[in-house]
């Protein structure tokens, strides 16, 4: 069988798996949604990833483990993660292949000859390794395997979905899909400017594997420095590593169309040098190299910032197990496997809530989700490939068992509004986050007080049985039959309530006739008082759960609002209880 085959083979299978990985990270009850499918294999195959833990953190996480296995055979073999595994590869590589075909055979030759710009991804990768030393992940933005997990899982299947639900059981939303789609589509069209766009310029994984490569013994190379003047080599070279001359040997991604298509068959891969010479990596400057140091110094202006400690965002909030922020960002690699896990549809990719080192790393949005955390949910820290959200049991996120002493994990405390919740700001009656409060005994509880309604004061009225007759309508907008609005005579703060059941016209009907005492004398008048449950949050109960938050029938702004005080991951925003 033809090495090429063996390649479109691999890179077929990589990518079917890939892309079922995706589908299967799922939460549900079919054989095809989460159940025990090693949906981040493709993710922890990923060196780079395993490299920038271990300098921000000083450890290998048991699972990146995997890496090493990546490592070994490209020291043994070369860059055959980019050509027979890496799922973007396999997409620019396809659609790379489309703009070769409008291609004459010299254009070709152009389209992949080596550039100098070839050399900034070199530049890029010392810059994102600078700040993983100083503590600060960064290299999941232009990761290939994070990103195009990025791109597929919170772009692709969200569209497919946007209808009946494909993938999931209804739509999803992610409040940066318009970003990450406009990442995609620019990584794959920028294919159609240049073959494999995106590799040669910007991948930072590339070129670690290219340091990597400078031993290998077995490579692509010449078996004599003559050769014709065909260079169909060249043509058709996916690493513009100038395979017709002296070769770039970090810049193969071992294709093997040039061995495949030589005419003379003088192009082999062996356990020896190119008889044409080769080179290691491109041409790198030391001015370059100084430059894209600069992450150690970016990473310092950060901590400077202290988004982390005293001016952190309060609205910051992360998933349930996330680590404190200094370690969480020290793991976390942009992956959004935590988000497209997610049931209810809370955990969203950050902007710049945690500053620009917290660019997509999973915050929590009640506004934009299906409900809040559900208490019964540990998904998230199950597919964490780094552990930034490590994995809790359900006994220890509701605070049962072995972890009764220190409570139920809080992602935060709820903080009422008053000046937008309803029964305190607009005198109108509502229970919603008593009633959804899932802790029990509820951390939300409530004070009831009866206030008279705007226009329901002295009111000239006539007691008909069981009923009483206003001399004009009370004015529009308030429903004064839902049970929540009573008579109390003027002045009488202290006389019986008597429930309104129903209205009709200037009628209102009372659920028992007025006492004899009670009776208006001619003269008299009466008040319309509404019984207003006013909601109170007790902090030392709240576990940040955000079910009020998210059901709380004030538009926009919520009237609730959770905040990360009280949060479990931290002492920084401890409050007094």
């Amino acid at each position: 069988m033809r090495i090429v085959t063996v390649r479109r083979i691999s890179q077929v299978f990589f990518l079917v798996i890939f892309l079922w990985f995706c589908i299967t990270a799922t939460v549900g009850t079919a054989w095809w949604q989460l159940r025990g499918w090693p949906i981040n294999w493709i993710l922890e195959l990923d060196p780079l990833t395993a490299l920038a833990t271990v300098l921000a953190t000083g450890t290998l996480y048991s699972s990146l483990t995997w890496a090493l296995v990546t490592i070994l055979l490209t020291l043994f073999v070369g860059r055959f993660f980019c050509g027979f595994a890496c799922p973007l590869g396999t997409i620019s590589q396809a659609t790379g292949w489309l703009y070769r075909r409008r291609l004459d055979g010299s254009a070709r030759v152009e389209a992949n000859r080596p550039r100098r710009l070839q050399a900034f991804k070199y530049y890029l990768l010392v810059f994102l390794l600078g700040l993983a030393l100083m503590g600060s992940v960064q290299t999941g933005i232009f990761d290939p395997l994070p990103l195009v997990h990025r791109s597929v899982n919170l772009v692709l299947i969200p569209l497919a979905d946007a209808g009946p639900g494909v993938v999931s059981d209804g739509p999803r939303f992610y409040a940066s899909a318009w970003l990450f789609g406009a990442v995609f589509l620019a990584v794959v069209g920028l294919n159609l400017v240049l073959p494999r766009f995106f590799c040669r310029f910007l991948c930072p994984l590339g070129p670690l594997f290219g340091l990597l490569t400078r031993f290998t013994p077995w490579r692509i190379g010449k078996t004599s420095g003559a050769c014709g003047d065909c260079c169909i080599c060249d043509e058709y070279c996916e690493g513009a590593c100038r395979p017709s001359g002296e070769l770039i040997g970090g810049e193969c991604v071992l294709c093997f169309n040039c061995m495949d298509l030589c005419p003379a068959g003088r192009v082999t891969f062996a356990g020896r040098a190119s008889a044409a010479g080769e080179v290691w990596l491109p041409d790198l400057s030391r001015r370059g190299v100084i430059i894209a140091g600069a992450g150690l110094f970016l990473a310092s202006l950060w901590e400077v910032g202290a988004l982390g400690g005293a001016n952190r965002d309060p609205s910051l909030i992360r998933p349930p197990g996330a680590l404190d922020e200094e370690r969480f960002l020290t793991r976390c690699i942009r992956c959004g496997q935590c988000m497209r896990i997610c049931p209810t549809n809370i955990i969203q990719p950050a902007l710049l809530e945690a500053g620009l080192q917290g660019l997509w790393t999973p915050v929590i949005n009640y506004r934009i989700s299906r409900s809040g955390c559900q208490p019964n949910c540990i998904a998230c820290g199950q597919v964490c490939p780094t552990a930034a959200i490590r994995p809790i049991s359900l006994e220890e996120k509701q605070g049962l068992g072995d972890f009764a002493a220190q409570g139920p994990i809080r992602m935060g405390t709820a903080f009422v509004d008053r000046g937008r919740c309803l029964p305190w700001a607009m005198d109108r009656p509502c229970l919603v986050c008593h009633e959804l409060c899932p802790v029990s005994p509820k951390a939300i509880f409530i004070r009831t007080v009866f206030e008279t309604v705007r226009d329901g004061e002295a009111l000239s009225a006539r007691v008909q049985g069981p009923g009483v007759d206003l001399s004009a309508a009370i004015a529009p907008g308030v429903n004064l039959a839902s049970g929540d609005y009573y008579l109390r005579p003027t002045g009488q703060p202290e006389a019986a309530l008597r429930r309104i059941t129903g209205v009709a016209g200037t009628r209102l009907i009372l659920d028992r006739p007025l006492a004899l005492e009670d009776l208006p004398a001619p003269g008299d008048r009466i008040d319309i008082v509404v019984r207003l449950p006013r909601p109170f949050v007790d902090a030392a109960k709240c576990i940040g759960c955000g079910m009020c938050e998210h059901e709380c029938p004030v538009a926009g702004l919520r009237a609730i609002r959770v905040y990360n005080e009280n949060e479990s991951r931290s002492t920084q925003g401890r409050m007094t209880i």
